[in-house]
């Protein structure tokens, strides 16, 4: 079984910084890609960042240059740092994994939300 737990979600105000982490838990094998999405409310989920196990990143064009995408091979963790936080960033971040386990092969996992909120 595989767990994914995201923490480092919070209220800040616009302008200001929040690091998300997640953490890969469970009988794994090996993790591939690793990514943060984003839903707010009455909204699509959609992709923020994604970084592969070799280190490679991709971001939506509208986060350029505000979120980093980053991991820690050997602790299985994925971060998000979010920085000059806009209104409009406001949702519920979940962190994605594609992995490996001793039984099973590679397949998606779900974290369960963490809430980033910010104010004006």
């Amino acid at each position: 079984q595989v767990q994914l737990v995201e923490s480092g979600g919070g209220l800040v105000q616009a302008g200001g910084s929040l690091r998300l982490s997640c953490a890969a838990s469970g009988s794994i094998f090996r993790i591939n890609a690793m990514a943060w999405y984003r839903q707010a409310p009455g909204k699509q989920r959609e992709l923020v960042a994604t970084i592969r196990n070799v280190g490679s990143t991709n971001y939506a064009d509208s986060l350029k240059g505000r979120f980093t995408i980053s991991r820690d091979n050997a602790k299985n963790l994925v971060y998000l740092q979010m920085n000059s936080l806009k209104p409009e960033d406001t949702a519920v971040y979940y962190c994605n994994a594609n992995i490996w386990t001793d039984q099973t092969p590679s397949r998606n996992y779900w974290g369960q939300g963490t809430q980033v909120t910010v104010s004006s």
